[in-house]
């Protein structure tokens, strides 16, 4: 991916097919629950080492083969997210600092995160394993 469509997911912010996540060291909690999301909507990007305020902040560059290793890992354990999901994960330089990047397809299969369902709306990831339409 260029650097340039990077720095425009930025520069447009956080919506319904864009998540920014700050953690420097170790992947965010919360990752899999917005992959699942994704899969289960338009599909989006997600980039590591921006705040919420598009802020390029980095990730500790001592961690981002640990993280890498990490995120490639849970994609494949089904414990994690069924059915497993292979993505990349890809390293950039920007502003000096080591941003991770991830693109999320749709999907037409429905996606679990810790055995519940996640669908994304506006900028936020909700849990509508018990929802049910009539």
């Amino acid at each position: 991916m260029d650097e340039l469509i990077i720095k425009n997911i930025i520069n447009q912010g956080e919506k319904i097919n864009t998540e920014f996540k700050e953690d420097k060291n170790k992947l965010p909690k919360n990752l899999f629950e917005t992959i699942c999301a994704f899969l289960n909507r338009f599909g989006g990007n997600i980039i590591l080492g921006v705040n919420d305020n598009k802020e390029i902040v980095g990730v500790d560059e001592d961690y981002v083969i640990k993280m890498k290793k990490d995120f490639t890992n849970l994609c494949n354990n089904t414990s994690k997210i069924s059915p497993t999901i292979y993505l990349k994960i890809m390293d950039y330089k920007m502003d000096g600092k080591t941003i991770l990047y991830i693109n999320v397809p749709d999907s037409s299969e429905v996606y679990r995160c810790n055995g519940r369902i996640y669908d994304r709306n506006e900028d936020g990831d909700f849990d509508i394993t018990d929802n049910r339409q009539y």
